[in-house]
């Protein structure tokens, strides 16, 4: 008999972003450090559940202080009859299997043409597939990004399925953290 995986129940403040970017407005809540050290893993890991009852599936991403933050786009918060500064009501489980990342077109492109890299780019986990994407589109610049593009192909024809020296959980190297709040 499979073990259905726990939920975890909570209430945090919606923050607002110091730095929103371009898109649709978006609000921010970081987990209680509890509820994230029951989570299957420190690094990236999809949920699923409800706040305010409104559900959704979501990326968790670490904030490099041992706990996850989760982002909330405009569309969910007025579905949840929620807004920044306010407390709203989560209720979150970790799902069984994490789905597929999309692929970027330019990273795409460049395994298509390295039948070594996408060999062993199949070949990992889907986790480490995240991770890598993670690494590529968070370079600043584009010639970073094609460099990254290109060292993960590199990489990858030679058999490595993870990212080098990339610490998943930010907690070490702090390559990932929660966004600043504003509120």
């Amino acid at each position: 008999m499979t073990q259905q995986p726990k939920r975890y129940q909570f209430t945090a403040q919606l923050l607002r972003p110091k730095y929103m970017g371009d898109g649709e407005a978006w609000a921010f809540v970081v987990l209680p450090h509890d509820v994230s050290a029951c989570l299957p893993r420190r690094g990236r890991t999809t949920v699923v559940g409800y706040i305010n009852e409104q559900p959704f599936q979501q990326l968790l991403e670490p904030d490099g202080q041992k706990s996850h933050w989760l982002k909330l786009d405009e569309t969910l918060l007025k579905k949840a009859n929620t807004r920044f500064g306010e407390l709203a009501h989560f209720e979150i489980q970790a799902i069984d299997k994490e789905p597929e990342p999309d692929i970027p077109h330019d990273l795409l492109t460049a395994l298509e043409q390295d039948p070594l890299a996408l060999r062993t780019w199949q070949a990992t986990t889907t986790i480490a597939r995240v991770d890598w994407i993670h690494w590529i589109t968070t370079a600043k610049q584009a010639k970073t990004r094609l460099k990254r593009i290109n060292d993960a192909c590199s990489m990858l024809s030679e058999g490595k399925k993870r990212v080098c020296c990339f610490d998943t959980s930010g907690f070490y190297s702090k390559a990932l953290s929660a966004p600043q709040s504003d509120n």
